[in-house]
């Protein structure tokens, strides 16, 4: 799945342990983390030119953070080693044959001097098995009410903490003022920023969602059931554990070092349908998938959920790196509930992959006329002008069916498999870019917000007929927002969905908002315009 599973996962046990010296040695604050300033230091020793040891970074780095934890440093090494040895340094070189395993460390001029000098100077003793980490739970105590007013910029060692760093003390201030998180989106934790990229799967029942997740891992998951009926009745999170189990949903929203907290304001109807499977597999170390319910058919189907369906969804769409819409050959119609969801997924058309599942149940003729009516269906709910990128194949542990399809239609679904693989597999690697991309997203969404509810404060009178106002601001919210719009010069389509705002507000006393605080707004946009560009600037590669 990603790059340092393949170089670092077959690095001898010997090597392991020079290394792990070498990595604390170059870890100047022992923080289990080698940034830019770090790397430029040991990697001179190395005597590689500036642009092969700009290559070896790129590549260790792969998923941008900003710096090397244990496993990309042992990556670097290798490169190294190979640059070294008169090797190109490529993204291919990690997987050709290259025998890693019986690889000897890169010669680094002086090291051992400097290690002994150190040694002698700061005696400890350390187990020479353990694996230094990066312990996430040092920026945790950030989000307590006392230290948030502290962090100085010294304790931000990559580009998630450069961001959790400025959420505390410019955006989160702001969000809290104006009750962003009532309106829009709970207030972020800690486990939010540290969270792994998620991959959600939609789709009417039995179009394969639980297959494929089961197809990807390659074996079961706890609590996985597959059958033609609707079988998956909860939403199902799939990540990696020390060991396979099943957690409540009411017990996974409460957990600190989990990403979902949020998911307490859907009550206990949904948290009783929801829960967490935890195995230890190598792709879960990278990515997490969200299995759904099945999309049903018919009106009756809203009225009995217990539980927000489209508001769930919508949530976890916010959390989301990749959304995949499924269908099948013999379920292309787009039901009302589905028309619901895939509007509930506005603002994340970046994200939506479709794939169309099962494509060996016909043969090409009738293949070609499926995906004509899929495009069909899709055009008439995606309200946008590009075409939809839809994925063909049968994505389960079962040979695909050449009697129907013939060669041509075999060759066809690996082609669109590995295309599909690939973009799984970059999910890790731009992961970190997605989280900025996020964070800008909710940055200027929470200003939007602040707009829209001081301007409401600014229309209530200051004594009589506070209800009646109060009721026609309701009345006429969409000219509301066009107000806000134009007295700021606001994009359009930047503002919330009017009537499920509205549905928010009927519980709030228009009085009690704040009115505007244009410092809290400037703090805002200089961390837009200044703060994020110069984050990104710190942590890009140490030899650009």
């Amino acid at each position: 799945m990603e790059i340092d599973s393949v170089a670092a996962g077959s690095c001898s046990k010997a090597n392991q342990i020079i290394y792990k010296d070498w990595f604390e040695f170059a870890d100047s604050d022992g923080d289990g983390r080698i940034t830019g300033g770090d790397a430029i230091k040991f990697f001179s020793m190395s005597n590689l030119p500036r642009p092969e040891l700009k290559q070896v970074w790129a590549i260790a780095d792969a998923k941008r953070q900003g710096y090397l934890g244990f496993k990309e440093f042992i990556v670097a090494m290798q490169l190294v080693s190979l640059a070294q040895t008169g090797h190109e340094i490529s993204h291919e070189v990690l997987h050709s044959d290259v025998d890693f395993k019986n690889m000897n460390p890169p010669v680094m001029d002086g090291l051992i001097v400097l290690m002994a000098k150190k040694k002698k100077h700061s005696p400890k003793s350390s187990d020479p098995t353990g694996t230094p980490a990066a312990d996430p739970s040092l920026t945790s105590h950030w989000f307590s009410s006392k230290s948030s007013k502290k962090i100085s910029l010294s304790s931000v060692t990559s580009i998630v903490d450069g961001l959790k760093r400025l959420y505390i003390q410019k955006l989160k201030p702001l969000e809290v003022a104006y009750q962003f998180n009532d309106f829009v989106s709970p207030v972020l934790t800690n486990s939010d920023f540290d969270a792994k990229p998620m991959v959600m799967l939609l789709g009417q029942y039995s179009t394969g969602k639980t297959t494929f997740i089961k197809h990807m891992l390659k074996s079961n998951y706890p609590g996985a059931h597959i059958g033609p009926e609707p079988t998956t009745d909860r939403f199902v999170v799939v990540m990696s554990g020390p060991d396979e189990r099943s957690i409540p949903g009411n017990t996974v929203a409460v957990q600190a070092d989990m990403p979902f907290n949020g998911l307490t304001t859907f009550g206990t109807a949904f948290l009783s349908k929801f829960e967490c499977s935890q195995m230890p597999h190598p792709l879960l170390e990278h990515v997490t998938f969200v299995d759904t319910p099945g999309v049903l058919s018919g009106e009756k189907q809203r009225t009995q959920r217990a539980y927000e369906f489209t508001g769930v969804t919508s949530w976890f769409a916010s959390k989301c790196d990749l959304i995949l819409l499924l269908f099948d050959p013999h379920k292309l119609d787009v039901s009302d509930e589905f028309k619901r969801v895939i509007s509930s997924l506005r603002g994340h058309d970046d994200k939506i992959r479709v794939v169309l599942n099962k494509a060996d149940q016909v043969d090409t003729q009738q293949l070609m006329r499926v995906y004509g009516a899929l495009m069909w269906s899709l055009g008439k709910v995606l309200n946008t002008p590009e075409v939809v990128r839809v994925y063909i194949g049968s994505f389960s542990d079962k040979p695909i069916n050449e009697a129907a399809t013939g060669p041509t239609g075999r060759e066809l679904f690996e082609m669109e498999q590995d295309d599909l693989l690939s973009d799984l597999k970059n999910i890790p690697k731009k992961a970190c870019d997605r989280r900025i991309n996020e964070f800008v997203k909710r940055a200027r969404a929470a200003k939007i917000h602040a707009y829209i509810i001081s301007h409401l404060k600014k229309e209530m009178p200051a004594i009589m007929g506070k209800a009646k106002t109060q009721q026609r601001l309701m009345d006429n919210l969409e000219e509301v927002f066009g107000k806000v719009q134009r007295e700021h010069h606001l994009p359009k389509g930047d503002f919330p969905n009017v009537d499920h705002f509205r549905e928010v507000l009927s519980g709030y006393n228009f009085d009690k908002f704040e009115k505007l605080k244009p410092k809290m707004l400037q703090t805002v946009d200089d961390m837009l315009g200044y703060n994020i560009p110069e984050l990104l600037k710190n942590f890009k590669n140490p030899y650009d």
